[in-house]
């Protein structure tokens, strides 16, 4: 009886042995899965982090890089325009009075004050807004000067640097003229720089910086609140790691001045300039962390379980079954499980899907299961399968140490094909030569990467797309512009030629006004393209002679034709002229269509223009052709012709361009004036374009049996007026002093704000009648010289009339205006009828009040 109890007791001991192995074994398994697990999580994470902040970091240097493609446009036809008057030998004078018109056109495009334009020509510097010393200064010494000679013709960008006049950091843009000894450049303040950014891609917490090949901040958004010196070392300390490397890699990090770990994604732009994103580590490891507390949690639990079952035998076989089941539930992430003995060419499936499980046995040989797999594998990928999970590769893959190879196929589900990843995994746990062959479905989390990646190709094409439009943009923009400004150029060298005909001269000056109204009204529709969409481009009726609208318009392109050698036909069929309606927008209509005509046919080519009315009584239609003999266009073409920015390109003796801004908003114009356009064409005989408007028509007025009065001039009653007038341009304060002069008034000059204020507050009480007030001057503004004459303590400062007379059109400074006190805004170019309309209510308002005082 003793021995046998003797025999049982080491049994007991073996068995309790051999339960402690198998957990053991079980403690090992489940901490190499979770660690294999974590480590694939935790470098997924990373890994996709970085895929995500490269791809925002890039898409904000591509975004700049559209940006900076206005600057480089802009610059390039204004290099190109300043040749051109080179080569036709302007004088200085007329250089700088070309340059005075680009810089309005910038202004126009970018805004005030955002761009400083100058040139130097034949080492000499030509300024639009000169200042004091810069005849003396010497440019050949600056880096932006050496910088554009050596690009020879490329558009160049300097860092940020201290400017030397106003002594502020400056950016420089550039370009050296292809055959001319000139260069063009303009100065840009960082604070004006444009940067037109999608900031919703920015999460809480996350920063984004651009900075110059230096490293000198331009642009900025970030939670970090620290002084701006801080920052440019904390940034120049990234771009210092960024060149040595150490911010390549997935996993790499830096600490921040709040010593918070930071990930930093960033991307070079062409110019050198570099766009930066950080991104706060914990956010990146968020899930990370909640997953390793969940892992840690199931570990302790296991752990004392594993402890709990070494000393108490009896409850081992549950504690294995509630590991199982844990080991169960890591597993069942993977619908496919299979150890593979690479050496012997043995698979082992621990768990398959119910396709595999039906053609081949659970034990088996590994190119039976390799053979399976090609019957459901997606047949473009099987190839490289065979390749990559073949017994050599896994082979390689564990001598090399390598313990997560795979990728993504796509495998039939029944009728379906879904995306699979397949993984083989390796660990000094497992038996030598063997490895791990699992499979994941991916379809859901292969669907969402495949739709960020297109999101952001169409991003990165909608970039483009706005890229080329713009280029496009300023390559047309002096398409509609040539023909008035060749006539003003044109007519002009006539009336130099004739001074000694008056009536000729005359007639020349009533044409280049005529031209110029019409220039101004195209750089107009410039503007108004970005309202065509909306249909707010408005119309202003009014009555009108169709006679003199045409006379206007088409005599421009008298002279065009007779320089051109094209013959140029005129057939006008109508009976009532007078009509209700918007007649410049006839004359942009017209000019449009004609401009195209002399653009597209050669000398000798003929362009015609009829224009007939087809029925009479109150609301008449009247049909305008202009045809012409020219190049025409392809069928293919006419399909896009009244797209904003299309273009017609065909080879053979010259090459041709199609329409740019003016056919999508002649068509809009037409539309809103309830017309219809009809175009026909073939290519190598010519086009024509056929419009139908309807207008009011006015009966001819029957004079007055008595007599009329004789009409009262605008400027009648400035007689003996005494006006103030500020304004710090010599040409403009000329023109205004001399029109108003000639009306009878007494115009005494104020060349800024200050002299403004000072001249007013010494006169006499209602001594001046009005003032005239630009609204922006050096000194002073216009805005601030009006509040310190309102403030005035004297009878006549809070009834004085003052006038802003300015180019700042648009709403926001005629309410700045109003804000000042001023009476009333009148644009520039400065209409002298309604300036005199303006100035004859007021002064009867004043006049008023003054009664009223006494």
């Amino acid at each position: 009886m003793k021995g046998r109890r003797q025999k049982q007791i080491p049994y007991k001991r073996r068995r309790i042995r051999q339960h402690m192995y198998l957990n053991i074994a079980a403690f090992i398994l489940f901490a190499v899965l979770a660690a294999v697990g974590m480590r694939i999580v935790h470098h997924t994470l990373l890994e996709n982090a970085q895929n995500a902040g490269v791809a925002i970091a890039r898409s904000y240097a591509s975004e700049e890089s559209s940006n900076l493609a206005v600057y480089e446009t802009l610059i390039s036809f204004g290099a190109a325009s300043m040749e051109k008057q080179i080569s036709q030998g302007r004088t200085d004078e007329e250089l700088l009075e070309w340059m005075e018109v680009y810089f309005r056109q910038l202004n126009t495009v970018l805004g005030d004050g955002v761009v400083d334009p100058y040139a130097v020509i034949e080492g000499a510097l030509l300024a639009a807004n000169p200042w004091e010393g810069d005849t003396g200064y010497d440019v050949s010494s600056t880096e932006w000067y050496r910088k554009a000679v050596e690009a020879d013709g490329e558009v160049i960008f300097t860092d940020v640097y201290t400017d030397a006049i106003y002594d502020k950091p400056v950016i420089t843009v550039a370009q050296k003229c292809s055959e001319a000894d000139a260069v063009l450049a303009f100065d840009i303040f960082p604070q004006n720089f444009s940067f037109q950014l999608d900031l919703q891609k920015l999460t809480e917490g996350q920063s984004l910086f651009f900075c110059d090949s230096a490293g000198t901040i331009i642009y900025r958004q970030t939670d970090l609140n620290v002084p701006e010196e801080e920052i440019q070392a904390y940034v120049n300390g990234l771009l210092e790691k960024i060149d040595a490397g150490e911010l390549s890699a997935y996993d790499d990090f830096i600490v921040d001045m709040d010593g918070e770990r930071r990930a930093v994604y960033y991307s070079e732009l062409d110019n050198g300039w570099f766009s930066i994103v950080t991104v706060p580590y914990a956010g990146l490891l968020r899930s990370f962390s909640w997953l390793t507390i969940f892992f840690g949690v199931i570990f302790a639990a296991f752990l004392l379980a594993f402890g709990v079952m070494t000393w108490r035998d009896m409850r081992l076989g549950d504690r294995m079954r509630r590991a199982d089941e844990t080991v169960r539930v890591l597993g069942n992430s993977y619908y496919a499980l299979y150890r593979i003995r690479y050496e012997q060419g043995i698979y082992e499936m621990i768990k398959g899907s119910d396709y595999v499980k039906k053609r081949i046995p659970p034990i088996g040989e590994y190119r039976e299961l390799l053979r399976v797999f090609g019957e459901v594998a997606e047949p473009e990928a099987y190839k490289e399968f065979l390749e990559s999970f073949s017994t050599e590769n896994i082979r390689r893959l564990v001598s090399g140490r390598v313990r997560d190879f795979g990728g993504d196929f796509r495998r039939r589900f029944g009728e379906e094909y879904r995306w699979v990843n397949v993984r083989v995994l390796f660990d000094e746990s497992l038996p030598p030569e063997e490895a791990v062959l699992c499979f994941r479905d991916v379809e859901q989390e292969k669907q969402r990467q495949l739709k960020e990646r297109n999101f952001l190709k169409e991003a990165l094409n909608s970039s483009r797309q706005n890229e080329r439009a713009k280029q496009n943009f300023f390559s047309n923009m002096s398409h509609d512009m040539r023909t008035p400004l060749n006539a003003i150029i044109g007519l002009s060298e006539l009336a130099v030629r004739c001074v000694d005909e008056p009536r000729k001269v005359s007639d020349y000056l009533e044409k280049i006004q005529t031209s110029s109204r019409q220039l101004l009204g195209l750089i107009n529709d410039i503007l108004d393209m970005s309202r065509l969409e909306q249909g707010k481009v408005s119309l202003n009726n009014r009555e009108f002679e169709l006679g003199v609208c045409l006379d206007e318009c088409l005599g421009a392109f008298d002279f065009q034709a007779e320089t051109e050698h094209k013959t140029f036909r005129k057939e006008i069929h109508v009976k009532n002229i007078r009509l209700l309606g918007d007649s410049f927008r006839v004359t942009q209509i017209l000019n449009n269509f004609l401009s195209n005509a002399f653009k597209f046919t050669g000398e000798g080519d003929e362009i015609r223009v009829s224009v007939t009315q087809l029925n009479e009584g109150e609301h008449a239609k009247f049909q305008f052709v202009v045809s012409d003999t020219g190049i025409g266009m392809s069928t293919d073409f006419m399909e896009h012709l009244f797209e904003p920015y299309a273009r017609e390109i065909r080879f053979g003796v010259r090459q041709t361009v199609g329409s740019g801004l003016g056919m999508p908003i002649t068509k809009n114009l037409i539309e809103q004036m309830n017309g219809e356009i009809y175009v026909e064409s073939e290519p190598d005989k010519g086009s024509t374009f056929t419009v139908i408007l309807p207008f009011t028509v006015i009966e001819e007025k029957t004079p007055s049996a008595v007599g009329s009065q004789p009409e009262e001039q605008p400027g009648d009653f400035l007689k003996g007026k005494k006006l103030l007038l500020a304004e710090d341009n010599e040409l403009n304060m000329e023109i205004a002093t001399e029109l108003l002069t000639m009306a009878g008034a007494l115009v005494i000059p104020a060349w800024d704000g200050t002299e403004a204020v000072e001249q007013f507050e010494k006169s006499a009480p209602y001594e001046f009648d009005a003032v005239l007030m630009d609204m922006k001057m050096p000194q002073m503004d216009g805005c601030e010289a009006a509040r310190r004459i309102r403030s005035l303590p004297r009878p006549d400062a809070g009834d004085v009339p003052i006038i802003a007379v300015t180019a700042n059109a648009f709403e926001d400074d005629m309410a700045a205006a109003a804000a000042a006190g001023m009476d009333a805004h009148i644009a520039k170019p400065i209409d002298f009828k309604l300036l005199g309309k303006t100035l004859k209510q007021l002064l009867k308002r004043r006049d008023g009040k003054k009664i009223e005082k006494i």
